[in-house]
């Protein structure tokens, strides 16, 4: 589906190609049919948001918002696994299944990153598209309502993504929202630094350090400056098997 491309990429951190493909963006947004006119909307509002700002102050935003602390980490097992061995072996399942569907990330990125994950739903068919959002889809609330609580803009592309995976955005929202309440969010630089002290967990075996994008048999390290979008993610046009191998 061409809009999880472009929530994906609003999802990323902010680089200068979504500056230059804009209009194309807007018209992609504002063409679709499988999400409301609101939220159209609310994602044309992000992205306008992003494309007015001097691209340096939307990724110090960026990162001030998604890489301080867990709460709204864009990595899906950050959420679902924390920090256990579970996390590892969900890594090698999901890299499987890259593989699997001849989806070749191509990128040095986790493979539960979110906007990767919409990546290769994209190239997807639309069941199998709307399954694997639905898989996830407290965690899309969640996300959706810890935004929505700070007044951020990106709560838009969660609540889109509900959408498309057939809930109702202010519905799932709302069942999550005693949860979200009672959370204790500190986004310090005291909090961040207590938790980078706790030691951390590597997902190294058989062949997934080549397939995540790391060298040297070294673990990944996940800093924004490392965050790369493909220009192809832009080109609504291609045949999905260009990125893939086989049709999924």
């Amino acid at each position: 589906m061409q809009i999880l491309k472009v929530i994906s990429l609003l999802l990323d951190y902010p680089a200068q190609v979504v500056l230059e493909a804009r209009d194309e963006l807007a018209e992609a947004i504002s063409t679709t049919r499988v999400i409301s006119p609101e939220q159209r909307s609310a994602l044309l509002a992000l992205l306008s948001q992003v494309a007015e700002r001097d691209l340096m102050d939307s990724q110090e935003a960026y990162v001030k918002l998604f890489n301080r602390g867990r709460h709204l980490s864009l990595l899906l097992f950050e959420h679902v696994h924390g920090e256990s061995r579970d996390r590892g072996q969900a890594m090698v399942d999901l890299m499987a299944q890259y593989e699997k569907d001849g989806f070749d990330i191509g990128v040095k990125e986790l493979p539960d990153y979110i906007p990767l994950y919409l990546e290769y739903l994209s190239y997807c068919d639309e069941p199998t598209a709307r399954a694997g959002l639905a898989d996830v889809e407290h965690l899309l609330a969640l996300l959706a309502a810890r935004l929505a609580e700070q007044d951020s803009a990106y709560s838009a592309c969660f609540q889109a993504l509900l959408q498309i995976a057939g809930f109702e955005p202010t519905q799932a929202i709302n069942e999550v929202k005693e949860q979200v309440s009672q959370e204790e969010y500190d986004d310090s630089l005291e909090a961040l630094d207590a938790l980078w002290e706790e030691e951390a967990i590597t997902f190294m075996g058989g062949n997934q350090s080549a397939s995540c994008g790391s060298s040297g048999g070294k673990p990944v390290q996940v800093t924004p400056e490392a965050v790369a979008v493909p220009l192809h993610w832009l080109d609504f046009s291609r045949d999905a098997s260009a990125s893939t191998s086989s049709k999924m």
